[in-house]
C-alpha cells in the first residue's frame, strides 16, 4: 500500500457511520451496490472494486458488514477487501450470465441470516441507480416481507466530507495530472491523433503513482471540442484546432480532473473572447465557495453570469460537481441544489462554454475551507496557445 493509502481503520470507521445512520432511517439492512464503472460506493466500505462482475455491501443496523461479489472473484476480493465476511452470489455474476455449474453459491436469504437479520422488515438500497434487475428480483421473492426503498441519500451524507486521508489522496492526483498536463503541453502538435495525446497522459500518471485513470482521459480537438461528455477518437489535430484537455488520475481510489483549453496556434477573436469570458467565469465561481455558501444561490449567480455577459446561448451546465471517488459525484451544483457549503466539501469546478463548432472547459479541483477555499489544482491558467 502507498504512503496515501486509506487506512483500514477509516473503512471500518465508514461502516459504523453508515450504521448511525441507518438506526436514523430504521433501516434494518443497507445493501450497497456498485459495477466497474461506478465502483465506488462497494470500494468506499471495502476497498473492493469489481471487475466484470458487480458487487455488493450488506450492512446491518448492528454487526459486521458483509462483501458480496460475484462467483469469480474470491482470490482477487481477499486479497484486496477489507471486510473479511465475503459471499459468492449469483446475482453478481459478469454480463456474459455463466451457470456455474458447481460452484457454491449463497443466496440473499442466506446473507441476511448472516449478517445477524434473518427477517429483515426494511432494507434500503444505495447505487440505486446501478443496482441490476438480478438484484432486486431475488430480494423480492426470497424476502417478500421486506419493504425495499432508495438510500442513496445515506451515502452522500457520508461521501461529501472528506476525511484528511481522502484529502492527501485527491491533492497527489491532481498534482500526478498536472504533471501530464505539463507534458502534454510539451509535446502536443499538429498530426497527432487525439489518441496519441491520451497515451502521453497515461504514460505520465502511471509513471508517476496513479492506479488508474479517473475517467476516460478528454483529448478533444475541432468539432469535437464541443462534446460536454465524450471519447477522444483518431482524429488528427490540424493547425488551428482548440482542443479541450481533461485530464485525470486516480490514486487509491480517489480522482482528479484538470481542464484546459489549448489552441494549436492563435486563437481567432471571438475563440480567444469565448475562451477568457471561461476563464472570468471559472474564476468568478472560484471566489464564491466557501462553507456556508448556499449552492443554489451560487449555481444561479453562475448562470446570471453567462446571461449578463451575451453567452447565455453557450450555457449548459454549471458551475460546480461533487469530487471524490469518482470524478463527477453527488452532489451537483444547481439552481434545484438545497444545501449549504461545508468545511471538507470537495467539488469539481467545471466551467464548460459551448459554441457550434468548438467548446472549452476549464476545470480544478476545490476544497471547501472555513474561511474560502483551496484549489487542488491551478497551474496552465493563462491563455494556451501553442506555436
Amino acid at each position: 500500500m502507498t504512503d496515501n493509502a486509506i487506512p483500514p481503520s477509516e473503512y471500518a470507521e465508514r461502516i459504523a457511520r453508515a450504521q448511525r445512520l441507518m438506526a436514523e432511517t430504521d433501516l434494518d439492512l443497507l445493501l450497497v451496490n456498485s459495477n466497474e464503472a461506478d465502483f465506488a460506493n462497494v470500494r468506499y466500505f471495502s476497498n473492493y472494486w469489481p471487475v466484470f462482475e458487480t458487487a455488493g455491501v450488506l450492512i446491518p443496523r448492528e454487526g459486521d458488514a458483509i462483501l458480496l461479489i460475484g462467483p469469480e472473484s474470491e482470490t482477487y476480493a481477499r486479497d484486496r477487501s477489507t471486510i473479511s465476511e465475503i459471499r459468492l452470489m449469483k446475482e453478481y455474476r459478469e454480463s456474459a450470465d455463466p451457470d456455474y455449474p458447481g460452484v457454491k453459491t449463497a443466496s440473499f436469504r442466506e446473507v441476511c441470516a448472516a449478517a445477524g437479520v434473518p427477517d429483515p422488515r426494511h432494507i434500503g438500497i444505495a447505487g440505486y441507480l446501478v443496482t441490476t434487475l438480478p438484484v432486486v428480483d431475488s430480494l423480492r421473492s426470497q424476502i417478500p416481507q421486506s419493504a425495499l426503498s432508495r438510500a442513496d441519500d445515506i451515502m452522500v451524507r457520508l461521501r461529501s466530507i472528506k476525511s484528511p486521508y481522502e484529502i492527501v489522496c485527491l491533492a497527489r492526483a491532481f498534482a500526478i495530472a498536472e504533471l501530464a498536463i505539463s507534458t502534454i503541453l510539451e509535446r502536443i502538435k499538429p498530426g497527432l491523433t487525439e489518441l496519441q495525446i491520451v497515451g502521453i497522459a497515461q504514460e505520465v500518471i502511471y509513471a508517476n503513482g496513479a492506479e488508474y485513470e479517473g475517467m476516460p482521459q478528454y483529448v478533444l480537438a475541432g468539432s469535437h471540442s464541443n462534446h460536454a461528455i465524450s471519447r477522444p477518437t483518431h482524429n488528427v489535430l490540424q493547425q488551428g484546432d482548440l482542443v479541450q484537455l481533461n485530464i485525470s488520475a486516480r490514486v487509491d481510489g480517489y480522482s482528479s480532473g484538470v481542464g484546459r483549453p489549448v489552441c494549436l496556434g492563435k486563437m481567432p477573436p471571438a475563440m480567444r473572447e469565448m475562451t477568457l469570458f471561461g476563464k472570468e467565469a471559472h474564476e468568478q465561481t472560484i471566489s464564491w465557495l466557501q462553507a456556508g455558501a448556499n449552492a443554489a444561490q451560487i449555481a444561479t449567480r453562475y448562470h446570471q453570469f453567462f446571461v449578463d455577459r451575451g453567452y447565455g446561448g453557450n450555457f449548459l451546465y454549471g458551475p460546480c460537481h461533487g469530487l471524490g471517488m469518482m470524478e463527477v459525484e453527488p452532489p451537483w451544483m444547481e439552481i434545484t441544489s438545497d444545501y449549504a457549503l461545508a468545511e471538507d466539501m470537495t467539488f469539481q469546478v467545471d466551467t464548460f462554454v459551448q459554441a457550434a463548432d468548438f467548446g472549452l472547459r476549464w476545470e480544478n479541483g476545490a476544497h471547501i475551507k472555513a474561511d474560502g477555499v483551496h484549489l487542488f489544482s491551478g497551474q496552465h491558467m493563462s491563455l494556451l496557445e501553442i506555436d
